[in-house]
């Protein structure tokens, strides 16, 4: 299909954005244009000459810097030739990669701006649609609709929030730097630097390569494994460097196999040519960027607990049996020595802008594979809990693929949740178009790449799940925090 391409230019004008848009080409079957918002974001809008007069606001992940309507071109493509009208923005490029802070702004513009300029008339429906992070956006879009959408999908979305995401992540690579290589004192948290988070995932990934030689290793790479929250399934390495590229095996390992598991673990998070490492400790340095500071804590957490929630416990128990260690002496040393605190201001300003609400205004459906080394699954089980608390049970559907990898959805898997979400939106009740059996059908049929929805309840989110404590967690700032120094 040939698209037209239409130039739109955005400045400011009594605190909007003024719109000057140039006509699509007649001949064109769907057209594509482009805009600037306020904060030197910009956007991009494609309308189909067929428009069905549904418009999807598309929210891309991290690390994402230009403008996207879609999760891809495929997917897009047949979106289009189906009707659908699609708009998406960058955020605000001057900021950190974590855009939080102005994701949610500039999408509700954007759709402000393709509302009044480049459709030929109102949407009849908005339906926000967003992918990893920006699944998050989706989320708080949501709650934050005010009238201005209609229902929400969010696929491999990090619905868990900044705040657990950032203090499960730490527990891991503490536990990795405590027991594994207690006197590297590894830089944990507050980096000033990209290169001082990269140093860090490199000094915690080669503590986990050694670990993972001796069964004693492998029994604590299996603990730090579950506070991290790592699949025991290898995900599809989607941002390997290829050096080392992984090989998944076709089935999960058997619920009582733990040696395979860990092993598992190990090839997902720690193997060389694995990038996850140095991803999750870059993605700190985007996010303290983000929040002003150091938002995160491990004081006052008791391990123990925290371990006993998680969906690896057994496979925990039993290496460390195998292995002849005494867990509870480790879990006692990780509680006892646990000394990071959390800024203030910067924890206030992640809670503000990353940790969704749970009240949900509109419709939603979370997709999610059930191996997703970026966004643990179990992100799904902590965000319906948190919805259910709000009262807004009734609005939230979750489905999952049997699937390895973040993101690894076909075209017939994301169209049919969309299919799925908008028979909620026009009858007013799930039905049980949103059950897995009528979305594997829905997105068989649709010949689009295949499909593997199946029955599945996510284990709980191996994360600190208590309140906030600033008399316990919260600090001055000064000086550099390691493990292993109080």
């Amino acid at each position: 299909m040939r698209r037209a391409w239409s130039v739109v230019s955005g400045c400011l004008v009594a605190g909007a954005i003024g719109i000057l848009v140039a006509a699509p080409a007649a001949d064109a079957s769907d057209s594509h244009y482009v805009g600037v918002l306020r904060d030197g974001g910009q956007w991009e809008a494609d309308v189909p000459g067929n428009w069905n007069g549904t418009l999807l606001l598309f929210s891309h992940g991290y690390l994402e810097q230009t403008a996207e309507d879609a999760p891809d071109p495929t997917t897009q493509q047949y979106l289009l030739d189906d009707g659908y009208a699609l708009a998406g923005s960058s955020y605000d490029q001057a900021g950190s990669l974590w855009a939080l802070d102005s994701a949610v702004n500039d999408q509700f513009e954007t759709l402000a701006a393709v509302e009044g300029t480049v459709l030929p008339a109102a949407p009849t429906r908005v339906i926000a649609v967003g992918q990893s992070m920006g699944g998050l956006v989706s989320a708080l879009e949501d709650q934050d609709s005010d009238g201005r959408l209609d229902g929400a999908l969010t696929t491999c979305g990090l619905v868990g929030g900044g705040v657990n995401l950032e203090n499960y992540q730490l527990d891991g690579s503490y536990a990795i730097a405590e027991l594994l290589d207690p006197s590297q004192h590894v830089q944990l948290v507050g980096y000033e630097t990209e290169a001082q988070a990269a140093l860090a995932a490199e000094e915690l990934q080669q503590a986990a390569q050694s670990a993972q030689q001796a069964p004693q290793g492998r029994a604590r790479l299996a603990l730090a494994s579950a506070l991290y929250n790592v699949t025991t399934w290898t995900a599809t390495n989607l941002l390997s460097e290829n050096t080392n590229p992984l090989i998944p095996p076709q089935t999960p390992p058997a619920p009582n196999d733990y040696d395979q598991q860990e092993l598992e673990q190990y090839d997902t998070q720690y193997a060389p040519g694995s990038i996850v490492l140095p991803f999750i400790q870059t993605g700190r340095w985007s996010i303290e960027q983000a929040a002003g500071g150091q938002p995160a804590w491990d004081a006052g957490v008791d391990f123990a607990q925290v371990l006993a929630g998680s969906p690896y416990d057994d496979e925990v128990k039993a290496l460390y049996k195998e292995a002849g260690l005494d867990l509870n002496a480790d879990l006692n040393t990780l509680t006892d020595d646990a000394s990071i605190k959390a800024q203030l201001p910067a924890y206030d300003s992640l809670t503000a802008t990353s940790v969704p609400t749970g009240k949900l205004q509109v419709p939603e459906l979370d997709i999610h594979t059930i191996a997703d080394q970026l966004i643990p699954v179990q992100q799904e089980n902590y965000y319906a809990g948190l919805v259910r608390a709000a009262g807004s049970g009734s609005l939230l559907r979750q489905a999952y693929t049997d699937s390895q990898g973040h993101c690894n959805f076909t075209s017939a898997e994301i169209i049919a949740a969309l299919h799925a979400l908008e028979h909620r939106i026009n009858a007013g009740t799930w039905g049980t178009e949103a059950d897995p059996n009528s979305l594997q059908a829905a997105a068989t049929a649709l010949d689009e790449g295949g499909a593997a929805y199946i029955p599945y309840t996510p284990g709980t989110l191996t994360a600190t799940n208590q309140p906030f404590d600033p008399n316990t967690q919260g600090y001055t700032p000064g000086g550099i925090i390691s493990a292993g120094v109080p």
